[in-house]
């Protein structure tokens, strides 16, 4: 069976060598191929190009030797050409800057627009936050079909490498809408074989509970719109917080990756 590749966005940045390492250790565990994309827009000539993609592989290739790299420039901006790679892979990642993000903004258009768009589920790492050191993987579940795909990645993602489950329903304060029982939340999690999960039922702001409970957290996974979405949301303000604020990497699992 051929494996989808991890595909991850370069372009030279501290955030892109933090996701170069996040994403070949992602690969060695699926055992898929690294695929490396650089694009190259007005400001980035193709010589600076050549030798960012040379320096990124040799870095995936010194922290796992063994593994699958392809590398390709493309021209046009990151988010055009990580969102056409995202159509056959297994998830995307990037450094939270970088990638044409303005000074002062954690998450840039093109994590955002990965959020939205992709057809995979999209990791974004800090370059501050590359250690990996959490112990567990925090996911947010609403029982959409968003939270559904963010409890199935961020559930086989612990058991790949080996970390607890932490699965948070949190219902908004001052509304019954979309409200999760407790019953529902273990059946959903049961039902995917994770027994020893912590799960928490908890009332107030999601995204508030979420930043609060990663403190420990190796990855946080949600769904860029659950069923607290805006209709003409690209993605939710949950995920938006988190993705700006979150003390670990953040998984977006996009609309467009639901289901497909």
């Amino acid at each position: 069976m051929k494996h989808r590749p991890v595909v991850v966005g370069i372009d030279g940045s501290p955030a892109a060598d933090a996701a170069i390492k996040w994403g070949t250790t992602e690969a060695a565990a699926l055992r898929s191929p690294l695929h490396l994309v650089y694009a190259v827009t007005a400001g980035n000539p193709p010589s600076q190009a050549g030798e960012v993609v040379y320096k990124a592989v040799a870095q995936a290739r010194g922290l796992k030797p063994g593994i699958t790299i392809d590398s390709r420039i493309e021209a046009g901006s990151p988010s055009a050409a990580l969102v056409k790679a995202s159509g056959s892979a297994a998830v995307v990642v990037i450094g939270s800057r970088g990638l044409g993000v303005m000074i002062g903004a954690l998450v840039g258009s093109t994590g955002l627009d990965l959020a939205a768009n992709a057809r995979c589920p999209v990791v974004v790492v800090r370059p501050d936050l590359s250690s990996m050191a959490g112990t567990r993987v925090v996911i947010g579940y609403d029982g959409s079909p968003a939270g559904d795909s963010a409890l199935d990645f961020g559930i086989e993602h612990a058991r790949r490498h080996d970390l607890a489950v932490r699965v948070v329903a949190a219902q908004p304060t001052g509304t019954e809408l979309h409200r999760i029982t407790e019953e529902e939340l273990r059946e959903a999690v049961h039902a995917r074989g994770a027994q020893e999960a912590e799960l928490i039922h908890i009332t107030g702001h999601p995204a508030e509970h979420l930043l609060r409970l990663s403190s420990d957290a190796a990855l946080i996974v949600l769904g860029a719109r659950g069923r607290g979405g805006f209709a003409g949301m690209l993605i939710g303000s949950v995920s938006q917080t988190v993705l700006h604020h979150a003390d670990c990497p953040v998984a977006i699992i996009p609309a467009a990756a639901i289901g497909g």
